[in-house]
């Protein structure tokens, strides 16, 4: 297990990732991460998930296609 703390940064809250974690996620300054959450409650912090990038795109797609379907639905 690694320990991070949150601070406060202007008006957000930030968890500092160490370089330990940036290693382990081999992730850098810059890079775009995930953060999903589990069906108990926990956090996953994943550097790149092409599962999650595929159904994200899938679901803009099917938004994009059925868009007044939907406001109407709304």
């Amino acid at each position: 297990m690694i320990e991070t703390r949150i601070r406060k940064v202007g008006n957000s809250a930030v968890m500092t990732l160490t370089a330990e974690m940036l290693a382990i996620l081999d992730a850098k300054e810059g890079d775009t991460l995930y953060v999903v959450r589990g069906d108990d409650g926990s956090l996953r912090i994943m550097a790149n998930d092409p599962a999650l990038a595929a159904a994200l795109a899938a679901g803009e797609a099917v938004m994009d296609e059925n868009r007044d379907l939907l406001q109407a639905l709304a």
